[in-house]
């Protein structure tokens, strides 16, 4: 059987891989029942629409015919690597500084990734994300991350 789309197949590889890692490791939680479910029933869930939906873009990769097969492009490095280490950043720095400061640092430097940085559009996710994640996190789901760092609160 022919690869007839380079980029779906790998995708699909990718999806398949993920979701079936995901859907495993819930397995060691326990599942609990619909009603009541516990921390395993969700990403095992997640994990099977994840692994179900990587083998339909699979599948799709060896059916549905491509004019040039769709090769897979250069890596992109530079985006790759600011939004990787920013995300390790946030989570070396959320204990110390909390959520309303760090997040905004987590924003701008993974929008310095890009080919575009406008200062306007970053302050403005950097407000609307800080507030929302505040409001779900914090006040709506009531979980235990520090809004501001120690030394500000004493």
């Amino acid at each position: 059987m022919k690869i007839k789309s380079q980029k779906d197949f790998w995708s699909g590889v990718m999806f398949v891989a993920t979701g079936v890692g995901f859907a495993w490791g819930a397995t060691n939680y326990s599942f609990g029942i619909s009603a009541r479910p516990g921390p395993g029933y969700f990403p095992f869930g997640l994990g099977i629409l994840l692994a179900l939906l990587g083998a339909f873009i699979l599948f799709e990769s060896l059916v549905v015919e491509t004019d040039d097969g769709e090769p897979i492009g250069p890596w992109a490095w530079k985006p790759l690597i600011i939004i990787t280490l920013s995300v390790a950043a946030f989570g070396l720095m959320l204990p110390r500084l909390g959520l309303v400061i760090t997040l905004p640092i987590l924003i701008l430097c993974a929008s310095l990734a890009g080919d575009e940085f406008h200062w306007k559009d970053v302050l403005i996710n950097a407000i609307v994300l800080t507030l929302g994640s505040w409001l779900i996190f914090i006040k709506g789901l009531s979980l235990v991350i520090p809004v501001w760092p120690p030394f500000v609160t004493g």
